[in-house]
């Protein structure tokens, strides 16, 4: 696993796919490669009301990524600072190894450049101090982009604010 995650609040997820079209404009990718992806879920009855979820699906970045060991030059890569698994460009020669392997999807062929792209959490952007383009184009806010350890912080300062909100107005909702 990567020191990085990229988490989705799936209550707040419209499904405009901003961070769809973000990621690729900052990629430079022609239709057909995603390096994220919006997965609709529904429509389905939720008391008699129809309801769509929608599911962010990002490359994992795996602990034992398993498009890294078959890659045959060396092109599908972790960095070993900090868990981000990447292509380099320059050494892929397409042999789609690494789309096959991967049991999520993650890796994607570009068929311009006729090599694979994926989801590397814009790690040039990271190496600056920024977030991805999904994250920092997201309309609802509902990404959020950080180090591992940050996540239960994360958790726990929602779930103080839902107390104190409760607590200053304890009517219920409706």
């Amino acid at each position: 696993m990567s020191d990085y995650y990229l988490a989705q609040d799936q209550k707040k997820c419209i499904g405009c796919l901003s961070c769809e079209v973000h990621c690729k404009t900052y990629h430079e990718l022609p239709p057909g490669p995603r390096l994220t992806k919006i997965v609709a879920v529904g429509p389905k009855l939720v008391g008699n009301v129809p309801r769509m979820s929608f599911v962010f699906m990002p490359c994992f970045h795996c602990e034992e990524p398993w498009c890294v060991p078959v890659c045959p030059t060396g092109a599908m890569r972790k960095r070993a600072k900090d868990g981000i698994v990447y292509v380099e460009s320059s050494l892929c020669i397409g042999c789609k190894r690494c789309i096959h392997a991967c049991p999520w999807g993650a890796p994607q062929w570009n068929p311009v450049t006729r090599r694979v792209v994926k989801c590397d959490y814009c790690m040039e952007r990271v190496d600056k101090g920024l977030k991805p383009a999904c994250v920092t184009k997201c309309v609802t806010h509902c990404l959020q982009f950080g180090r591992t350890c940050e996540p239960e912080a994360g958790r726990r300062e929602r779930y103080a604010r839902k107390v104190a909100i409760e607590v200053l107005d304890p009517s219920p909702a409706g």
